[in-house]
């Protein structure tokens, strides 16, 4: 007897941005049978970047996809946090724990090396394009008519929004839907060259003036660091590299500890130096038509050490619902699109928001100011106290999905 059952075809997606969420969504889709496009505007994949976190629920996604292994055997290297004075003095100690993810994480890896080993995982049947970006979108019921920077045009069935908290592709799209929250601080980023007197430890530093600088190891032989303060928004950023290196020796002027080698060695790796504005992103929804948004794209707000753990769980559950729709014979992601929001909206909505305070509590102004945020840090240090400070001064997932099993998504 034949069988003529209308088999689903097989749908052709568009994903743009290879960092985390985009390369561990198309990881997904491929194994669930589509036909992938992973598009990144970079000329080639991008090695910097800072150390990032996994926790949580991103640990799950981790361990489903296989990787686990992979990424305890890259990891950074970093013991712990310590709060350090003008002098280098720590006075507040929060070493690495197993099982528990303080300010340092129990998976701490460089970004670049995880979008590697993310991107390494893909087979040869993803379509991995670098050196364009999408121009215009124009979709209907039945697909999404998409032009590129470097003139071709092609139709998908899905276009898949994985890019960073600026993306081109969002403000296209999703303008009247986005809200942004500015905190009022700048960060920049930068490689020092490692010396004899470093340690395995994330170091600290707050000063007064609403300045903040510190020191975390790599497992590539150099230190990875950062310098953050107050500053009104749309100025700092948008400086060239000379005038951004110039405004931070003029405003950590004055300042202790190794802020001066900071500089300098910001100076000697312009390469590397990138900033950051402390900025949130809200998107009142995250998808539209056949179009979806993931990642830093759609809840994007600074280091709050949530970033990772979320891109990471969007693809998953994004993969899983999309190929639940398809694989069951519907050709239109509406169904998957919404179980996508349902289950991740308040669970991104925590992870992303700043502790009580935020910013402002972590740049304070004054003495006094400095005085109280160390004390905050001592409480945190305190072993009775270590699990309520932390709940306080680090950013806490709530809201937190149960992950279906996806049995396609296993590595």
């Amino acid at each position: 007897m034949t069988n003529t059952a209308k088999r689903p075809r097989t749908p052709r997606v568009l994903i743009t941005g290879a960092s985390i969420a985009g390369p561990a969504l198309a990881w997904g889709l491929r194994r669930a049978g589509f036909e992938v496009t992973l598009l990144e505007r970079s000329a080639q994949q991008r090695e910097t970047g800072q150390n990032i976190d996994i926790r949580g629920l991103g640990r799950d996604v981790v361990r489903r996809m296989g990787l686990e292994a992979t990424v305890k055997a890259n990891l950074t290297g970093e013991r712990g946090t310590r709060y350090v004075d003008d002098t280098g003095r720590p006075y507040a100690v929060l070493p690495r724990e197993e099982g528990r993810d303080g300010p340092t994480a129990e998976l701490e890896i460089l970004r670049g090396r995880f979008a590697g080993i993310l991107v390494g995982l893909l087979d040869e049947g993803v379509d991995l394009r670098y050196g364009d970006f999408v121009t215009a979108v124009r979709q209907d019921d039945d697909g999404v008519d998409v032009e590129f920077d470097r003139g071709s045009r092609e139709r998908f069935d899905l276009l898949l929004v994985a890019e960073g908290r600026s993306s081109r592709t969002r403000r296209l799209l999703f303008a009247q839907e986005t809200e942004y929250r500015d905190f009022g601080v700048s960060i920049t980023y930068g490689t020092l060259d490692r010396v004899p007197a470093d340690v395995d430890w994330w170091d600290w530093y707050t000063a007064t003036g609403g300045r903040v600088a510190s020191i975390r190891p790599d497992d590539e032989g150099t230190m990875r660091a950062s310098m953050s303060f107050e500053s009104e928004p749309a100025g700092f950023e948008g400086l060239p590299l000379e005038s951004q290196l110039a405004v931070l020796h003029e405003r950590f002027r004055g300042a202790g500890w190794q802020t001066r080698r900071i500089l300098e060695g910001f100076t000697a790796r312009p390469e590397e130096f990138y900033t950051q504005r402390m900025e949130q992103v809200v998107v009142s929804t995250w998808t539209k038509g056949r179009v979806a948004l993931l990642g830093d794209a759609a809840w994007g707000s600074g280091p709050t050490g949530m970033g990772t753990t979320l891109s990471l769980v969007a693809a998953h559950v994004l993969a899983g619902e999309l190929a639940r729709t398809w694989a069951a014979g519907g050709d239109h992601p509406a169904r998957a699109f919404a179980r996508y929001e349902a289950l991740l909206r308040r669970y991104a909505d925590s992870a992303q928001g700043l502790p009580p305070g935020g910013a402002r509590l972590l740049h304070p102004s004054s003495a006094l100011g400095v005085r109280v945020v160390r004390a905050t840090h001592r409480l945190a240090a305190t072993p009775a106290l270590t699990g309520l400070a932390q709940k306080f001064f680090l950013t806490s997932a709530r809201h937190v999905p149960r992950l279906d099993d996806y049995s396609l998504l296993r590595g």
